[in-house]
């Protein structure tokens, strides 16, 4: 099983109205997806603002590519979630699940 971690920077009140774009449009739609097994979205107070951190979690990098592509480090990041963030990794991190 793969882990894919992307984070973000934004403000408390549009740090809530992501959580609610990522609950109600991109896990909905990540569910549909072969291989996809479930996602967390962690926040953190910072001084200036709130940091997001997403994990989604996949069977496999063959099946990451079918909704990031083929180069499955790019973040992918809809326009409407952009608009909601001060700052975002253009990159993701992936790990291997060891247990």
């Amino acid at each position: 099983m793969i882990a894919r971690y992307w984070s973000a920077r934004t403000s408390a009140e549009s740090a809530r109205l992501y959580a609610d774009h990522l609950r109600n449009a991109v896990f909905p739609e990540l569910k549909k997806l072969a291989g996809y097994k479930s996602g967390t979205l962690l926040r953190r107070e910072m001084p200036d603002g709130v940091e997001v951190l997403v994990i989604t979690y996949w069977d496999s990098l063959a099946s990451i590519r079918s909704f990031a592509g083929n180069d499955v480090a790019t973040a992918v990041v809809a326009d409407q979630a952009a608009a909601l963030l001060n700052d975002f990794d253009r990159r993701v991190r992936h790990y291997e699940v060891v247990f």
